[in-house]
């Protein structure tokens, strides 16, 4: 039977993290065995104590001071056994009832990586501040200007991939530029990259919300760096 590896970067998430970790358990993984890694990247609040009571069932992995949301996956990848990897964050942003539409692509061979895109037929009942909107649209044009692609979406965070095609790239980036860098490289790579319509329930930074404008600066430039780096 197929694997698939579920890789869970955790900082600070007390609030949700308990939710997400049962929407992933009662999700359907299309007939296969799942692997979950959270990666405690340091966290404050309890959310280390609330992983502890799983570390019976799943790979808890700790980092001893907060690295980022890269660093976390770079971690976590060293763990994987599965055969596809999916990013799946610890809030309650993106819906794990849509690992149905993720997989499929990949278990056919049509694809190698799938982006969940949040702007296909967006089905969440939140919505985006206007920054964040206008920032991942920017982001993602300009993806397809220097790569080009027509993607819809870079900066989400549902990306399924066949493992091969994650576990030989070595991730650089330590924080929120890592979707900028490992979608520049999956693309080098010719990878069949395909995107399919996720629900999307935002947050703002009262909520939890990490990212910043700081960060869409730090995309700018991995996007510009790995086009041109050898």
């Amino acid at each position: 039977m197929k694997k698939i590896s579920i890789i869970i970067p955790v900082y600070n998430e007390k609030a949700t993290l308990k939710d997400i970790i049962e929407k992933i358990e009662s999700a359907s993984f299309c007939g296969l065995e799942k692997e979950l890694i959270f990666v405690d990247d340091a966290s404050t609040d309890g959310s280390r104590d609330i992983l502890a009571e799983y570390s019976d069932k799943y790979m808890i992995v700790r980092h001893g001071v907060n690295l980022g949301k890269g660093a976390a996956i770079r971690t976590a990848l060293e763990h994987v056994s599965g055969d596809i990897v999916v990013i799946q964050d610890a809030d309650l942003e993106y819906d794990p009832n849509d690992y149905e539409k993720l997989l499929p692509l990949i278990l056919e061979n049509k694809a190698d990586v799938v982006y969940g895109s949040r702007f296909l037929e967006n089905q969440g009942n939140g919505s985006f501040m206007l920054t964040h909107y206008l920032g991942n649209r920017a982001l993602t044009l300009l993806t397809n200007l220097l790569y080009n692609v027509t993607l819809t979406d870079m900066e989400t965070c549902y990306k399924a991939f066949k493992a091969e095609y994650i576990k030989d790239i070595k991730i650089e980036s330590d924080r929120f530029d890592f979707e900028p860098e490992i979608t520049a490289k999956i693309i080098k790579k010719g990878a069949r990259l395909k995107e399919v319509p996720v629900s999307y329930y935002g947050r703002i930074h009262a909520e939890g919300k990490k990212i910043t404008w700081k960060d869409g600066i730090h995309a700018i430039e991995a996007l510009l760096r790995y086009r041109f780096q050898k």
